[in-house]
């Protein structure tokens, strides 16, 4: 069902009651899960940025009253995946910041951001963009926190480095901070970003956080592995070092013998820095 962005607190909550899923059980699948008592709707809009139908899906604690206070934490997926990895999966980034949102009282929106190949081009930061604001309009928002994994961390920390004034703290779990010299994924990548390296290279600068250090004054916490051949660490190691002569909330997750993931308890670390950072209170 397509809705329409603009609507009352009390219209969206009408809605989540009669369209929403309540998951008691812990467990949907062998491979996904929710946390009990949770409170899933699937969203639909259209899309400002091209007039497409784009989605995302929202996890919320069953005790909310719209008019209080609301922190929301955006989970960006990674390269092959949808909206749907940060809210079922039980791998550990997965389960830990689902249990994280839960823990604080936030609310996890998890977007498509043109899945499965986004790469935080400019349609999924428009559509990104577009997301908070509506939530924005709708609700008391106090604090955005965005993360997520591998493409989803890279697109973490680009929007962020690109959107300073709506983001208020990011959490990067084994992403890159520079598309300039990433060279894996090249053909998704130059879809969404409209070209090649060779045809668009403002297009790969501009989306690449190492560039633009001074922008990230966030709280931002960052995890890394030595041996990841997929999104090599390096560039998120620099940028690291550029942030913090600038800003001291900065955390570093980095395993020297960690190869593409990361763990439970390095993710929970990494989310709950940046959420006391940031002033969330449950």
């Amino acid at each position: 069902m397509t809705q329409n962005n603009r609507f009352s607190p009390s219209t969206f909550s009408a809605a989540l009651a009669g369209c929403c899923l309540v998951l008691f059980a812990g467990s949907v699948s062998a491979a996904d899960e929710t946390p009990r008592a949770a409170i899933v709707v699937d969203r639909t809009f259209i899309a400002d940025h091209d007039g497409t139908e784009q989605k995302y899906v929202v996890m919320r604690p069953q005790e909310f009253s719209p008019d209080q206070p609301v922190s929301i934490l955006i989970a960006l997926h990674g390269h092959g995946s949808d909206r749907w990895q940060f809210v079922r999966q039980t791998r550990g980034e997965c389960r830990a910041t689902r249990d994280v949102a839960v823990a604080n009282g936030m609310w996890l929106v998890s977007p498509d951001y043109r899945a499965k190949t986004s790469w935080m081009g400019p349609a999924a930061e428009a559509d990104v963009l577009q997301i908070i604001r509506t939530l924005k309009q709708q609700f008391n928002v106090s604090r955005v926190i965005i993360c997520g994994g591998s493409m989803g961390g890279t697109g973490a920390l680009t929007f962020s480095a690109l959107h300073p004034d709506v983001i208020d703290g990011v959490v990067s779990l084994n992403g890159t901070a520079n598309l300039v010299d990433y060279d894996r994924f090249q053909d998704a990548i130059a879809a969404s970003y409209g070209g090649s390296k060779a045809q668009v290279p403002e297009e790969y600068r501009n989306r690449s956080a190492e560039f633009f250090p001074e922008k990230v004054s966030m709280p931002l916490a960052a995890t890394t592995g030595g041996q990841d051949n997929v999104v090599p660490p390096e560039s998120v190691l620099r940028l690291i070092d550029n942030i913090r002569k600038h800003n001291s909330n900065v955390l570093s997750i980095h395993r020297p013998t960690g190869g593409h993931s990361t763990n439970y308890a390095d993710t929970k670390k990494a989310l709950e820095f940046v959420i006391a950072a940031c002033g969330v209170n449950p």
